[in-house]
């Protein structure tokens, strides 16, 4: 049977090829070639959009904005590019462009360097004339990392609103339709701006199902959700009551027609918008599996789409790992919930990391095994770790530091409770951001 040390370190690695196959730097790179002249952009069928542009407005915001940008920089020709480029990523990706102006913004609650940034890209944006290129280069975290909210609604109420809808375990999907709907630049507003130059966003997906109004709040694209939805949610949630009175103001008068909603498929916008689909959590399970295999592994894909509240899927997935009866390793992307109830430090990963450690003990998993739960990102929640590596002894080493896993799990501290047992997955910035990661190498007694 292989030793704990052994399986933790080929989970770091099955983790580590997830994240590698997210590289933004290639995928921006083979997706643009300049040739005579000529730009040629690689479409999602397999076939190119060609153009002689005088003028390129590049455009880079998200986690992986840098890299992105660089891949744009090493193909575009200098003379072509526009002064007023800029790139805006979070503070721990931020790094030096020849040529561009790089603005470092907090992650995940938006700040006032965002907010300034988010005006600089909407100068940017409406600068460009008929006949230039609005290069956007799209990847996670550009809904925090862009907020410029509308006139009646200051940042502080915006982002207090976005924070109620994170506690109370709204899906990236419904906080993006209430944030559409506060802002000048997502729901297709920063396509608004560009009009009518011609648009292209090259976009790394961070959203299950690749949802391109869902990737950073989709701004280059139509939003199809209304202010009536927005305010149904927030109902829904048991929040309405909570949140700013100026958020309540604006989301009713445009439920009632007197403000424009956000721009529809129809809207001018995108008469000369395109986009391409450069990464995603897909081709990251893929990589994984991929490894797990080279590894010797029977590898399964547990699912591709995890989502749900952390604890309880961390709960199922022990349960199905009673049902194999070999080495096996079982595989998973996606995005869980937190809903909140304590006041403790932690993440979606820590959280599933903890709970599945207590659910495994709890339902007796039996032989060598390590869990580890990570954000691509490298970051989990508002901590410096990406998530959490878990194995059959986590909460022995818990106790023995004097944690009580139970109390700190129901406290929301998943943070704690894995620092006290060497159990936090820390990566630092990895520059890319496609959802999270799981890997479960479960090896049975029998087979040991």
């Amino acid at each position: 049977m292989p030793r704990q040390p052994e399986l933790r370190q080929q989970a770091l690695d099955i983790f580590e090829a997830g994240v590698a196959a997210a590289d933004p730097y290639s995928a921006v790179k083979h997706c643009l070639k300049a040739d005579r002249g000529q730009l040629q952009i690689l479409l999602d069928d397999g076939s190119t959009r060609v153009g002689s542009w005088p003028k390129i407005h590049l455009i880079a915001f998200g986690k992986a904005a840098c890299a992105m940008a660089q891949a744009a920089l090493d193909v575009i020709p200098a003379a072509r590019l526009a002064d007023s480029s800029i790139v805006v990523t979070n503070y721990e990706n931020v790094s030096a462009l020849a040529g561009l102006e790089v603005i470092g913004a907090a992650h995940p609650l938006p700040d006032d360097a965002g907010l300034a940034a988010a005006k600089r890209i909407a100068e940017c944006a409406s600068r460009a004339q008929q006949g230039d290129l609005v290069l956007v280069l799209v990847s996670g975290g550009g809904s925090a990392l862009l907020p410029y909210p509308v006139h009646a609604v200051s940042l502080q109420d915006k982002s207090a609103a976005t924070a109620l809808l994170l506690s109370c375990g709204a899906t990236i999907n419904q906080i993006n339709c209430v944030r559409k709907h506060l802002s000048q630049l997502k729901g297709g507003g920063l396509a608004r701006l560009a009009w009518p130059a011609d648009l292209h966003a090259l976009i790394l997906s961070d959203v299950l199902g690749d949802d391109l109004s869902a990737i950073a709040s989709g701004p280059t694209v139509p939003d199809n959700t209304r202010y009536s939805d927005a305010v149904m949610l927030l109902k829904a949630k048991g929040i309405w009551d909570k949140v700013p009175a100026s958020v309540q103001s604006h989301l009713q008068q445009g439920q009632s027609g007197n403000i424009p909603e956000t721009p529809k498929a129809n809207d001018p916008a995108f008469t000369n918008a395109a986009h391409t689909l450069v990464g995603s959590n897909a081709i990251s399970v893929a990589a994984m599996l991929h490894a797990a295999q080279n590894m010797g592994y029977d590898a399964l894909l547990y699912s591709g789409c995890l989502c749900g509240e952390a604890r309880e899927e961390a709960a199922k997935l022990a349960l199905y790992a009673q049902r194999i009866d070999k080495p096996m390793a079982l595989l998973a992307g996606g995005e869980t919930t937190v809903t909140l109830t304590g006041n403790g430090l932690g993440g979606r990963n820590q959280e599933m990391a903890l709970a599945f450690a207590l659910a495994a003990q709890e339902q007796g998993l039996a032989g060598q095994w390590v869990f580890l739960s990570g954000g691509t990102d490298g970051r989990d929640g508002p901590t410096d770790a990406a998530g959490g590596i878990v194995d059959k002894d986590s909460l022995a080493r818990m106790l023995k530091a004097g944690c009580d896993p139970v109390r700190l799990l129901a406290n929301n501290d998943s943070y704690h409770a894995l620092q006290s047992s060497n159990d936090l997955l820390t990566t630092g910035a990895t520059g890319t951001n496609v959802a999270d990661l799981q890997v479960l190498l479960n090896i049975p007694p029998l087979t040991g």
